[in-house]
């Protein structure tokens, strides 16, 4: 079984918005600079995954992106399920054969099994190394430090 590229982006959003200290916000661009991936691409992604529950948006001038639950309670399974759809590896509808065939009950359970394994796992899991984490995304300050930075002094 292959995972889209959606599915790919969506779980580096998640890693990278996790990766964060506590109360930290990343935003879009940030990401997408990181990882090299359109913005319009990320918004479509972060606003699917934000209706989800997955990520919280903070609108506003110190707006960005953080975690919608704890990192624990996200499991990889269920970030999967919601970026993938159709977990049949074969399209049997047309065969011949399909009315005696056991295959895709033995696919079925084999995609069952993969998703179990996926369960097992959670945000946190992936993050256990987020410090190192940290470092393979650069050296990114804090998003309210960024905006305080470029926003000019008023006298």
């Amino acid at each position: 079984m292959q995972l889209t590229r959606y599915t790919d982006y969506a779980v580096r959003v998640l890693l990278h918005v996790g990766a964060r200290d506590e109360g930290d916000l990343s935003s879009i661009a940030e990401i997408a600079q990181v990882y090299d991936i359109s913005k319009d691409t990320l918004k479509k992604i972060v606003q699917d995954l934000n209706q989800a529950g997955f990520v919280t948006a903070v609108r506003g001038r110190n707006g960005g992106l953080k975690l919608g639950r704890p990192a624990g309670d996200i499991t990889i399974g269920a970030i999967v399920r919601h970026t993938e759809t159709g977990f049949d590896l074969v399209d049997c509808s047309s065969c011949l054969i399909a009315p005696a065939c056991t295959l895709p009950r033995i696919l079925n359970e084999a995609t069952q099994a993969f998703l179990a394994v996926l369960d097992r796992y959670t945000l946190a899991d992936v993050l256990s190394r987020r410090a190192d984490l940290r470092g393979l995304f650069g050296n990114f300050a804090p998003l309210k430090t960024v905006i305080k930075d470029v926003t000019p002094d008023v006298a």
